[in-house]
């Protein structure tokens, strides 16, 4: 599936959409509706042919969990994922108020890790929602990373991952907020990511963070 909506203060430069614009301009195939949410049956399959174990972002170019998917849709993705089990998916949403509705109807086999994106204190809940699901390997996504963190529970949470945003619009990221986050992570034996720190030019901004590298992940036991 692809394509989206805003929802919330991180989809302000939301790169997927500027990317689906550019390969509809393209002519490409699965972007002709540009970043309309659009289903690809096609290749719900996908994944069984994939014969080297992987770890899959699942939907980047889009929300799962989006109103306009039907549950049967997303149950048939699920049902790839539980069938697919030598690689790990990881899912990623902003909408974490239907996905609790909908988790009572899906499987949640251990491959599959099952992520919020919490931008900045304002979304929170989204984190309390993710604690309600029944998924192995709860992780938030704090990215772009908009605003400081003062409380931030990592009770029942596996993994953190911080970055800030990047392009030409990008909003700063104080040096502070990842450092208290990471410190947080620490504390708590909680594994934890830095993926960037972002700006205009991302590159040369790096990811190193006091002068390390945080690259993280849970068990995958």
């Amino acid at each position: 599936m692809t394509g989206c909506t805003p929802i919330s203060d991180g989809c302000k430069n939301c790169y997927a959409s500027k990317m689906a614009r550019r390969l509809q301009a393209m002519g490409q195939k699965r972007y002709q509706n540009g970043f309309q949410v659009t289903l690809h049956p096609d290749l719900l399959d996908e994944p069984m042919k994939w014969k080297k174990p992987r770890m899959v972002f699942v939907n980047s170019m889009g929300d799962m969990f989006h109103e306009k998917i039907p549950l049967e849709y997303i149950q048939h993705v699920f049902q790839t994922m539980v069938r697919a089990e030598r690689h790990i998916f990881q899912v990623l949403t902003k909408r974490s108020s239907r996905m609790i509705e909908l988790a009572q109807h899906l499987p949640w086999p251990k491959n599959v890790w099952l992520g919020v994106t919490i931008e900045s204190a304002k979304y929170c809940y989204r984190a309390d929602n993710l604690r309600k699901s029944s998924a192995k390997i709860k992780f938030l996504s704090i990215e772009p990373m908009i605003g400081p963190f003062t409380e931030l529970s990592l009770v029942d949470i596996d993994w953190v991952i911080v970055g800030g945003e990047s392009g030409p619009q990008a909003r700063a990221i104080e040096k502070e907020w990842p450092l208290a986050v990471r410190d947080k992570c620490v504390n708590s034996n909680v594994p934890f990511f830095f993926k960037q720190w972002g700006g205009r030019n991302k590159k040369k901004a790096g990811r190193l963070l006091e002068g390390q590298v945080w690259d993280q992940f849970p068990s995958r036991k």
